[in-house]
């Protein structure tokens, strides 16, 4: 084989004797270049000197000949080795000024920043790094997985409809009493390391809008009993089968719910219950909702009803209320505020609720205040307040002059009266505060004691939500369904810019729709058909209680609706993170302010989706407060059972 030699390309050999001449001819021309090149070459002494610190020379010798017979001096115009070295040079001087300038212009502009300045720059740059660590430890944790799913344990049967931080009889072990046995308490070790199962005849509930009026007994803990003693305007019930509740009406030509409603809305000055959306109503808050039969009726009229009722063991309002669909949580006016901002609905109503207005110096009412929009309503429905009782019962004439007359004091305006109900209109003004007589009680609360959104404080003896930036009359709103795109100056009110609004909205819209593209072909989300069933029409729907654990601006609820997604969403804003609540419920929203590391108030397997869009980052990075471990089996104790598990694979988004 011919053997590799290595040379320089482009050299031709030839034995013909003009080529030995030629090349003898060309070497005297070099020579000559080479001497005027020399020559020349002095003149650039000068500028070469002073960075020779810069550029060292790795020749022989300064100007001396190399090995292949050329001057090494690399400002010789004439070869491109020279004309290289020459352009380096440039580039390396070049590279010398331009860190000057950036040194230079860093030092001055470390000196022009003010303090906050730098103190923001500080903050971003520990809250990037806390972010690694977390997400370090998350994936620490997440390796950790399989072993961690060892430790976990199915809860006892008994635990069936088991809620951490509501535990009656322990409550009246250490003392409390006189209603306060049924408050909240989430203390150390409250909560349970175990995985809540089903009943065992558990069924998937109805498709809405069925699931409404007939629920299945098995899911639900009531007894019979508790079903044939209800016949209450809001607790009326049925028993349709063995298997099932109904909460039809009796009578197909009379509904005293409609009926009760339509009177409402007449005593506020109506046509009808339609008509709230345009008086400003969008947001009510039933307190002790009975079954949820008030709520269910206005959905239809786009009002949106949040259901609360005490903890109850057996027979619970806010269970039943779910399990038909609909907005509820356990919540109470006992001794502590409630996690919702001040000023947030635009009506309370409270129809045989159990709560007892007159009791500990008008507390209660001033809560109620509290919550409610500028000129909101309070609707009272009471024997207390009927006037023909007074004629036979001092006692109840004594408590309700003492509500009327503590009401007006709040700056309330009864606007009408009829049989049991009462109807209250807020004012609107600020300036009907400082209007009452000097002394008067309750008296308005300070800066330091007007907290926007409260954590289940104690109750507070005076008038809060007058230093509130969102103090804006329910009539000065755009009516439902425009109040949920914000205009720029109630954005500033938040300080954001529509633009932010807009984008948030847009990306959940995709993330929506990129949804429900991996659920329809699972579980029939948009077209629910299961073998041996008929085609159901629209809206049927899989999905109907949606649980969004970090709602931000509320635009996951946004785009669901706009999807046309028969859903409602329970917006929880954590306690850990910024607080858009006010937002989220002025956009027609219902929310509340909840902290993740402890156990959301209300009954398991009462949710179809829960999306926790970074969650899991924001609460488990907060000084280790709680673990991914107890986020996790608090989420699987509030999803349904069943297919409509696969909703929490697909949305526990933890990042």
């Amino acid at each position: 084989p011919r053997p590799l030699h290595r040379g320089v390309s482009g050299i031709r050999v030839s034995g013909n004797s003009n080529d030995f001449w030629d090349a003898e001819v060309k070497d005297n021309t070099e020579k000559e270049d080479l001497d005027r090149n020399h020559s020349s070459s002095q003149s650039f002494l000068s500028l070469r000197s002073p960075f020779r610190f810069f550029f060292q020379d790795n020749s022989p010798s300064k100007y001396g000949v190399t090995e292949n017979g050329f001057t090494a001096d690399p400002f010789g115009g004439g070869t491109p080795r020279s004309r290289h070295r020459l352009t380096m040079l440039f580039l390396k001087l070049s590279l010398v000024v331009i860190v000057i300038l950036a040194l230079t212009g860093s030092f001055w502009w470390t000196i022009s920043i003010s303090t906050s300045s730098r103190g923001h720059i500080f903050r971003g740059y520990r809250r990037l790094q806390e972010q690694l660590v977390s997400d370090l430890w998350d994936i620490g944790e997440l390796s950790l997985g399989p072993s961690r799913l060892k430790e976990i344990e199915f809860c006892s049967e008994e635990f069936e409809n088991y809620i951490p931080c509501f535990n009656v009889s322990e409550n009246v072990a250490l003392g409390y009493s006189d209603g306060n046995e049924y408050d909240r308490l989430c203390g150390h070790g409250s909560r349970k390391s175990c995985l809540v199962l089903p009943p065992v005849n558990y069924k998937i509930p109805l498709r809405w809008p069925t699931g409404k009026e007939v629920i299945w007994v098995a899911n639900v803990k009531i007894t019979g009993q508790e079903v044939f003693s209800s016949g209450s305007l809001t607790k009326r019930m049925m028993m349709l089968e063995e298997d099932q509740i109904s909460f039809r009406s009796a009578s197909l030509m009379f509904d005293g719910v409609e009926d009760y409603s339509h009177q409402i809305a007449e005593m506020i000055g109506l046509r009808n219950e339609s008509n709230f959306i345009q008086a400003g109503v969008r947001t009510i808050l039933d307190i002790g909702c009975g079954y949820g039969s008030f709520g269910a009726h206005l959905f239809s009229k786009q009002l949106l009803t949040m259901c609360i009722a005490n903890y109850e063991s057996s027979g619970s309002q806010v269970q039943l209320t779910l399990e038909r669909g609909l907005p509820a949580m356990i919540g109470s006016f006992n001794s502590k505020q409630l996690p919702y901002p001040s000023l947030s609905f635009d009506m309370l109503h409270c129809a045989r609720c159990g709560v007892d207005w007159d009791k500990k110096d008008g507390i209660f009412l001033i809560e109620a205040d509290r919550v409610l929009k500028p000129g909101g309503y309070f609707v009272w429905t009471s024997p207390l307040t009927n006037v023909h009782t007074f004629l036979r019962d001092k006692e109840k004439q004594k408590r309700w002059n003492f509500v009327r007359d503590f009401a007006e004091n709040l700056c309330w305006e009864l606007i009408s009266q009829q049989d049991e109900t009462v109807v209250w209109k807020k004012t609107n003004k600020k300036s009907c505060y400082s209007s009452r007589k000097p002394g008067s009680f309750p008296p308005i609360c300070s800066k330091g004691q007007d907290v926007e959104s409260p954590y289940y404080q104690p109750l507070q003896n005076c008038i809060g939500g007058t230093n509130s930036r969102q103090w804006v009359p329910i009539e000065e709103r755009a009516t439902w369904p425009f109040r949920s795109n914000l205009n720029k100056n109630e954005l500033e009110l938040y300080g954001l810019h529509s633009e932010e609004l807009v984008v948030d909205t847009a990306n959940y819209k995709t993330a929506v729709r990129n949804y429900w593209s991996l659920l329809s072909p699972l579980i029939f989300s948009d077209h629910p058909k299961r073998p041996g069933d008929e085609d159901p029409s629209p809206p049927y729907n899989m999905f109907r209680n949606v649980l969004d654990m970090n709602a931000h601006y509320g635009g996951f609820n946004a785009a669901l609706l706009e999807a046309g997604k028969s859903v409602w969403v329970m917006n929880v804003v954590p306690t850990t993170g910024p607080n858009y609540l006010p937002l989220v419920l002025d956009r027609g929203y219902i929310g509340v302010f909840h902290n993740w590391c402890e156990a959301f108030p209300t009954y398991p397997r009462t949710y179809d989706m829960v999306h926790a869009d970074g969650l899991l980052s924001l609460e488990t990075s907060q000084y280790r407060r709680c673990t991914m471990l107890d986020l996790l089996t608090e989420i699987d104790r509030l999803l349904r059972p069943e297919v409509l598990n696969q909703s929490y694979q697909l949305f526990k988004s933890g990042h």
